[in-house]
């Protein structure tokens, strides 16, 4: 396939090359191949559409596409975890240039499918058409299984606020990715792909969450939404993050700032962060913050935090 444009190929052909051989989860009836999917569920279904488009989400100079393949998965899918629901089916449309290289093509569709196998969905449909650049956008269909939906508006004074996953390491990639470097290796990684914690969101709902929300915007942003909407006050402290040590290397050679700001307003990790009544925060999960009386609004340590940014916009103030 070197060489070969997918205009070259052809729709039917290029749908062929991301359908072959799927395989099929449990709760599927119809996968790809008919006008519509066919899912059976549990209870109430939860759906989320992301989408990404090319030199805003990601940069092929950047990333493989097989990297691009796995973060368009994992960004939607991680939202329905944090609804506390069970991934069943993902649907993809893809829009693409006709000169884009048919291996780039191949390389993506790779990726859709291992993400999907590491998420534990099935990749049951799409779209493809022709795009002035690479447009792609994942719809994840959950499964709630008798369970109540995870909202932003549920947290109460005197939660303890808890977070699963990793925290600023995709911005620390982002960091030196912007000034030409490639390394710390594993925060570039980080940027790359993505690494939700696939199940944990129905374990928080298991555990008694209150709420929860994935960290895609930046910790303190996406707590800002779940503040706003249960009109409470979170309080962060600060001596319960764990700085990682690339994240302490990004930092020191950029300048030497502190490295706690790519944890708070860092996002594209998608760690799941919500609030739990007392004591009732599971192992794996790490305790960060308390839920209070008082303005919706976040602080660090007892304080408004003094940032530059609090987190992505899209259309915010340039950055």
């Amino acid at each position: 396939m070197s060489g070969r444009r997918v205009a070259d190929l052809g729709e039917f052909e290029l749908i062929d090359l991301i359908t072959a051989g799927l395989g099929r989860g449990e709760q599927v009836v119809l996968g790809a191949g008919d006008d519509a999917a066919v899912l059976r569920l549990r209870g109430d279904l939860a759906v989320s559409t992301d989408t990404m488009v090319e030199n805003v989400h990601f940069r092929r100079d950047w990333s493989s596409a097989h990297d691009v393949g796995r973060k368009s998965v994992a960004a939607c899918v991680a939202d329905a975890e944090a609804m506390g629901a069970t991934g069943v089916g993902v649907v993809v449309s893809l829009s693409v240039p006709g000169e884009l290289e048919v291996e780039w093509f191949s390389d993506f569709a790779a990726g859709v499918r291992a993400e999907c196998d590491n998420a534990g969905v099935s990749l049951v449909g799409g779209d493809l058409t022709r795009a002035e650049q690479i447009v792609i956008t994942v719809t994840v269909l959950a499964d709630l299984a008798g369970r109540e939906p995870l909202r932003r508006a549920g947290a109460q004074p005197g939660d303890d606020v808890a977070f699963c996953g990793r925290l600023g390491w995709a911005a620390a990639g982002l960091a030196v990715l912007s000034r030409g470097f490639r390394s710390p290796r594993a925060v570039v990684v980080a940027q790359r792909v993505p690494e939700p914690p696939y199940g944990q969101g129905v374990v928080a709902a298991q555990a008694g969450a209150h709420c929860l929300i994935d960290v895609s915007d930046g910790l303190l942003a996406d707590l800002g939404h779940i503040a706003a909407a249960s009109q409470v006050q979170i309080d962060l402290d600060s001596s319960r993050f764990e700085i990682a040590e690339p994240q302490q290397a990004v930092a020191a050679a950029l300048g030497g700032g502190n490295p706690l700001i790519y944890q708070l307003t860092g996002g594209e990790d998608h760690a799941l962060v919500g609030s739990f009544p007392p004591g009732r925060v599971p192992s794996g999960w790490t305790v960060i913050g308390r839920v209070n009386d008082g303005p919706a609004q976040v602080l660090v340590d007892g304080a408004v935090p003094d940032v530059e940014a609090a987190g992505w916009q899209h259309f915010g103030p340039a950055r």
